[in-house]
């Protein structure tokens, strides 16, 4: 298996359908890959609309649930700990990614003699509420000064990270808007590559200004508490010592 999708849902039901259409659609016959909803103790019917689209879909889409709401980050472990690939793909639930973006990633790490360890995507022009790019700016320019991570923008869901890479990161609440930091923290590389991003077709956001801006500050301070603890020293798979 050469890609495992991980989408963390919550809530979702009236866009998991288009999405995995268009993940079809922009990967299928290209390579080997399978799909993994994990379903957040959604409070609507999305987990049945999942489990009728992944039998349609084919034995490669998968579906699984959290007994209670757990977060996108732990979200994203339960899709890792259970993909079979070896790369992880992530993409937001929401249909705001375009799955097309995927490919794009994809090809670049298949094509670079030295590949980068993750690609991130950047959103360049951002289709959100003012209160959700207001706050997006300030905790990506707060982050970018304390963590130096490289990219512009680390809370984007399109993702690219070797499996077996984002199983050694160290896990905590709200991990997935660090994951630049943390990979470099490893000894690995990350590039950012522009995307597309879009208008929310159904559905409310899941983030505001109390649980994306003030909580992202919190755990930005142990993050960089993080990276300024004493590691022993290890070999990078690009040859630098750690």
């Amino acid at each position: 298996m050469d890609l495992s999708i991980v989408i963390p849902v919550h809530n979702e039901r009236d866009n998991v359908a288009t999405l995995a259409d268009e993940i079809q659609a922009a990967l299928g016959g290209k390579l080997d890959f399978e799909v993994i909803f994990v379903d957040d103790a959604s409070t609507d019917d999305t987990f049945a609309v999942l489990q009728d689209l992944c039998a349609q879909k084919g034995p490669n889409w998968h579906v699984v649930r959290h007994e209670r709401n757990a977060g996108q980050s732990a979200a994203l472990l339960t899709g890792a700990l259970a993909a079979q690939g070896a790369w992880i793909g992530t993409l937001d639930g929401d249909g705001q990614n375009d799955p097309a973006d995927l490919w794009r990633f994809w090809t670049l790490v298949q094509q670079e003699s030295d590949p980068p360890d993750m690609v991130i995507g950047h959103r360049v022009d951002r289709h959100d509420t003012w209160i959700r790019r207001l706050s997006s700016r300030i905790a990506n320019a707060v982050r970018s000064a304390l963590l130096h991570d490289g990219v512009p923008d680390s809370g984007c869901g399109v993702k690219l990270i070797r499996r077996e890479l984002f199983l050694r990161l160290p896990y905590f609440d709200h991990f997935h808007r660090f994951l630049p930091a943390l990979v470099r923290r490893e000894g690995g590389r990350v590039v950012s590559m522009p995307v597309h991003h879009r208008p929310r077709r159904h559905g409310t956001s899941k983030y505001g200004i109390g649980n994306r801006l003030w909580v992202g500050l919190v755990d930005l301070c142990g993050v960089w508490w993080l990276l300024h603890r004493r590691r022993l020293p290890y070999p990078s798979r690009h040859g630098e010592q750690r």
